[in-house]
């Protein structure tokens, strides 16, 4: 039972153009277990732009395998939903879908991309956050 979370660690960083004016960016705090394939935690995705997707928190659950070649040692792929809301004068709210996937480096630098509700954002950069840099 204690080889359950053998190699477990924490992952954060961010998934998108960071400092690109409007651009969508996706940050993530992952709980990794590599002997069980599994990554879970929390994606907060933020624009610059007013609306309903200005700010949503999704909880995610996913897969990471390690690919054993090359810069990319490893594939993430994330799944969550979330609540969103119709847009102004619509009134009411659905679940809506999210989706990333990625493919990194040991450190979580990388390559990736994301969708949810209307959004479909790839070929953006993934990196790691910095010691003591909040995400």
């Amino acid at each position: 039972m204690s080889d359950l979370l053998a190699g477990a660690y924490l992952a954060s960083g961010t998934i998108g153009n960071v400092g690109t004016p409007g651009a969508p960016i996706a940050r993530f705090q992952l709980v990794v277990v590599p002997s069980q394939h599994s990554v879970s935690g929390t994606v907060v995705i933020t624009q610059a732009v007013q609306g309903p997707s200005s700010h949503i928190v999704v909880q995610v659950k996913g897969k990471i395998y390690s690919t054993g070649f090359g810069k990319v040692t490893q594939v993430v792929s994330l799944h969550g939903q979330y609540v969103q809301s119709f847009p102004p004068p619509a009134i009411g709210a659905f679940l809506a879908d999210f989706d990333a996937h990625l493919a990194i480096d040991n450190e979580w630098n990388g390559v990736g991309g994301f969708s949810y509700y209307q959004h479909q954002i790839e070929n953006v950069p993934v990196a790691s956050a910095k010691k003591g840099e909040l995400v």
